[in-house]
């Protein structure tokens, strides 16, 4: 059976529909169940940030809709001279980190660039050795998720390139339970655009 060039090129764009709606379906999977896995943690009383109180009724996190969209592929520019620093904290607790990088992106055609932070502690320690840490701030800080910023885990990248995923965005345990000391996102990583993604505020009611 023939088949001509228009009809070609239609199979070929079908293909292409499914096979992204199938990998897309694939990532939606793999959120929610990592957002499971915070709700788990979140309920166990072993390990919970939340009070007492907050976790007598606790019935979930509030979170975005999950978004492909706001899983971006930044350029990662290491940093040949890292000095360590205090960084500031919601006490007056000051943890020493590096500043280890900078991850540069695009968003709607806009570019950003987000400061990376490595822990001088962790980085002792054998299992957060190839850790990273970036703090965020952005427009829907206090607009609908929590005032004092965002965090996102990320680890050393093997190149030039690193995966922040925005989706994956979780609140600092301070926002939970004022008993803990948590960074606060410096200057340098303000965005200013909205980012709908993630955690969202922290109500215990």
């Amino acid at each position: 059976m023939r088949i001509n060039l228009y009809s070609f090129i239609v199979i070929l764009l079908l293909a292409g529909v499914s096979c992204t709606e199938s990998i897309n379906n694939e990532y939606l999977d793999e959120i929610r169940q990592h957002r499971a896995e915070i709700n788990k943690e979140f309920a166990d009383t072993a390990h919970s940030p939340l009070t007492k109180e907050g976790l007598a009724h606790f019935e979930g996190l509030d979170f975005y809709p999950a978004d492909p969209g706001w899983m971006v592929e930044a350029h990662f520019v290491l940093n040949p001279d890292p000095e360590p620093f205090e960084m500031e904290t919601t006490t007056a607790r000051r943890p020493i980190y590096v500043k280890y990088g900078e991850a540069h992106f695009s968003i709607d055609g806009t570019e950003y660039a987000l400061e990376i932070y490595q822990s001088e502690k962790a980085k002792q320690m054998e299992e957060f050795k190839e850790s990273l840490f970036l703090p965020f701030k952005d427009l829907t800080n206090g607009e609908g998720s929590y005032g004092g910023g965002r965090f996102i885990d990320l680890k050393i990248p093997e190149g030039e390139t690193i995966i922040i995923d925005f989706n994956k965005s979780y609140n600092p345990y301070c926002a939970y339970n004022h008993r803990y000391s948590c960074p606060v996102p410096p200057n340098a990583n303000h965005l200013n655009i909205s980012v709908p993604a993630g955690v969202k505020a922290y109500t215990d009611h």
